[in-house]
């Protein structure tokens, strides 16, 4: 049965942590670093993250007066829910700053693990081949997560000498929707996925022949829309509507799709990176060089 004492599942946890077994305390301390996520994985799953075999699980949960797995991730979830942070996901209000810190650089470094797995490098692949052979490509946006992720984009494929623009203007969308025609690509990034107006664009620019990239959640509108569903899940942040995890994932999914278009424009693409980063690093506003021409200007205009 399912304990009724006062303390919650996740308080008796810390406080007898300590008093565990030493398998059974890799256990708790898993669980504890990311609540949330250990309500949602398997057995197995739990077991191969603690390192520790399926019965230790079993023994775990029952040492905390439940009869099952099941029983005690249905009472870890009631106490989630009732002392659940609006600060963290996994953070708890009354966490060490050493707490913060390991909870959600954990929770992060789960989040990519999970990326990993569940990530459609078929479908990657694809939109990487459409990317080599667009005429041009416009990049959507609507929000600050979404247009940070459409500028980085932009600058990457730019980089790789692909003609490329960054358009969060609702109007601005309708009308590069108008033009791009079936040798474009509408690349619409939104994790959200319900943005009326740029789900409208996209539409619009296939109509017109264009081939529609979405990066976003599955099962959204905007997903539903798209030609190629390059499909990214994060869990939900309890401040922000796209957290620091779903900002990671994007970034990396971006990450790979590019360097796999690199790939796929071949030798060309590898040189003229690398002359970009030696153009910067000679010439860009970090340079010494740089600090030595703004030095030499001051210099003749004091001297003028």
């Amino acid at each position: 049965m399912i304990s009724s004492s006062a303390p919650g599942l996740l308080q008796q946890m810390r406080e007898r942590l300590e008093q565990l077994p030493e398998a059974q305390r890799r256990v708790v301390q898993h669980v504890l670093q990311d609540p949330r996520e250990a309500v949602a994985a398997t057995v197995e799953q739990l077991a191969q993250q603690a390192g520790v075999s399926m019965p230790t699980i079993v023994r775990t949960c029952r040492s905390f007066g439940h009869d099952s797995v099941r029983e005690f991730m249905l009472a870890l979830a009631q106490d989630l829910a009732v002392s659940g942070s609006y600060i963290h996901r996994s953070v708890l209000a009354e966490d060490s700053a050493q707490d913060v810190a390991s909870k959600i650089v954990h929770a992060a470094v789960s989040s990519l693990t999970d990326l990993g797995r569940r990530m459609d490098v078929d479908m990657i692949d694809r939109v990487a081949t459409r990317l080599a052979q667009a005429r041009r490509i416009d990049c959507y946006s609507v929000g600050a997560a979404s247009t940070f992720m459409a500028n980085e984009l932009q600058s990457r494929l730019f980089r790789l000498g692909r003609t490329a623009n960054a358009i969060f203007d609702a109007h601005q969308q309708l009308v590069s929707a108008s033009t791009l025609g079936p040798d474009g690509v509408a690349f619409v990034i939104s994790h959200v996925g319900h943005m009326p107006y740029t789900i409208e664009a996209a539409r619009f620019a296939r109509s017109q022949g264009a081939t529609v990239v979405a990066l976003t959640q599955p099962g959204t509108p905007l997903a539903e829309t798209a030609d190629l569903l390059l499909a990214v899940s994060a869990p939900q942040d309890a401040v922000m509507r796209v957290g620091t995890e779903a900002y990671l994932a994007h970034l990396v999914v971006i990450e790979i799709l590019t360097v796999r278009l690199a790939q796929k424009l071949g030798p060309v693409a590898a040189r003229g990176l690398q002359q970009f980063k030696q153009l910067l690093h000679k010439h860009g506003f970090d340079s010494a060089e740089y600090d030595g021409m703004v030095d030499n200007i001051q210099g003749r205009d004091l001297e003028s």
